[in-house]
């Protein structure tokens, strides 16, 4: 019988090691992208608007009015996904998306556009801390280290997206209007709903509590955080014509008000206490927010170069424009495989350098650049978008508490959009109008000297991580 018992335990199959579903990661990453869709298509679309609404600076709310309202709702998103459960909160991402981008282009006036575009900031902004709360809960649950493969599923997802977002847009814009970039989230919404009710875990029961939902949101912070972002960027935008100095000193008023009540809020819309204590998380959320200061500078002014002093036609700025896509996804692979080697340092050593080497380039370009060499420069681009992203959002994963899982990544998704607004505000300043070769340059040198800064963060990171070793 011993013998009989040995054999049934040499012939047994092995056991499969425990992994995250792919359904569940790929509906995550559907869902997450939408927000980046959002943001690109945007890109090619502006002149059109403009054009349509007789309206001059004042379209540049489109990208920082969702990129605001984004700042707010990722983070209160991540809150709501702790509290009552990611699978709801991801639901209701996709609903609202739907809602607003049905009637986005009805929109009687930019008025109208400006504040269906900030619902949509909302709605497309929640899927990805929701989906990061619902990684780090299958993960707990089974047992599972570092979900690397998943997060670069959701980098991979977001980085194509971003760069391949102008691409559809201008093929949208260009036959279709710009409502199309709007209406084309009708279908994307819906079928991320169905994905999400087949493929989600349900929420865990929640322990009871007689405290309100306002009770649990620290909505008076949230709005006081959103007045400081607005007021930056207003102070910002003046100076390329008179600068309201008076709106710095408002600016920092407002912050001190800030970070005084959130020292005293029960539930605080950012707990300056941790990001005190914990100050290497404290350390990514701003590298986060530099890093996309520069993307964003890029992202949005590179296009508007080419269509306005190039003489591209949107549809034509969507193709030059795709090799970022191509390479960023590339680049993703690359930094998951140097990940899991050496760590998050070396990821974002290599994406400072590549940055750095993209602003350079941008500083040679002119209304003559060759075509070819246009791509040969939007490929660079793409290269430290990969690397940047997946390194930081490691860096993240590591130094957030399980328990915050869903505030940490919100927060982490509000320093991106922190750096976009103020992006915004630095096109506005380099170009001075429309955009022209000299404007190019500027940027140029300002993604250069960021990347610089960030090069040296990277090396003192590493050097430090090896003295601790």
């Amino acid at each position: 019988m011993t013998a009989d018992l040995s054999r049934a335990q040499h012939t047994a199959p092995p056991q499969r090691a425990a992994r995250l579903s792919r359904g569940l990661v790929l509906t995550i990453a559907f869902g997450a992208v939408l927000q980046a869709l959002n943001a690109s298509t945007m890109a090619v679309a502006m002149v059109d608007i403009r054009e349509q609404f007789q309206a001059g600076a004042a379209t540049s709310w489109l990208i920082s009015g969702l990129y605001l309202a984004t700042a707010v709702g990722s983070p209160t998103a991540g809150r709501l996904a702790d509290l009552f459960g990611p699978r709801r909160v991801f639901l209701s991402s996709l609903a609202l998306t739907v809602l607003a981008s049905v009637a986005a282009p009805f929109s009687p006036s930019l008025g109208w556009l400006i504040a269906f575009r900030v619902l949509l900031g909302i709605g497309t902004c929640a899927a990805y801390p929701a989906g990061v709360a619902l990684l780090r809960q299958e993960a707990d649950r089974l047992g599972l280290p570092l979900p690397a493969g998943a997060l670069s599923a959701l980098a991979i997802g977001g980085q194509v997206m971003i760069a391949g977002g102008p691409v559809i847009g201008g093929v949208l814009v260009q036959y279709w209007g710009w409502p199309a970039i709007f209406l084309v989230n009708l279908p994307l919404g819906l079928v991320g709903v169905v994905l999400a009710l087949v493929w989600l875990p349900r929420d865990r029961r929640r322990a009871p509590s007689g405290e309100s939902v306002l009770g649990r949101l620290d909505l008076v912070g949230a709005g006081l955080f959103a007045a400081v972002i607005a007021v930056l960027m207003l102070f910002l935008l003046s100076l390329s014509e008179q600068p309201r100095w008076w709106l710095l000193a408002v600016w920092v008023l407002l912050t001190a008000g800030f970070a005084a009540y959130e020292l005293r809020a029960r539930r605080p819309f950012v707990d300056v206490r941790v990001l005190v204590r914990n100050r290497p998380l404290t350390g990514t959320y701003l590298r986060t927010a530099l890093t996309y200061v520069a993307f964003y500078v890029v992202f949005y002014g590179f296009p508007m170069w080419l269509e306005s002093a190039r003489g591209l036609d949107p549809a034509q700025v969507g193709l030059v424009v795709l090799p970022i896509a191509l390479t960023a996804m590339v680049s993703v692979a690359g930094a998951g495989r140097l990940l899991r080697r050496m760590g998050h340092w070396p990821v974002l050593l290599a994406g400072s350098v590549a940055l750095l080497v993209g602003g350079l380039l941008l500083t040679g370009l002119h209304a003559g650049s060759a075509v070819v060499v246009l791509v040969l420069v939007a490929a660079v681009l793409g290269i430290p978008n990969g690397f940047n992203n997946i390194g930081n959002q490691t860096a993240l994963y590591g130094q957030a508490d399980a328990a915050d899982a869903g505030i940490a990544s919100g927060l982490y998704r509000t320093s991106q959009y922190v750096g976009a607004n103020i992006a915004a505000a630095v096109i506005e300043l380099c170009f001075a109008g429309t955009a022209s070769d000299p404007g190019m340059h500027r940027l140029g040198t300002v993604v250069a000297v960021i990347s610089a800064v960030l090069l040296v963060g990277a090396l003192a990171g590493l050097a430090g991580g090896r003295v601790r070793r």
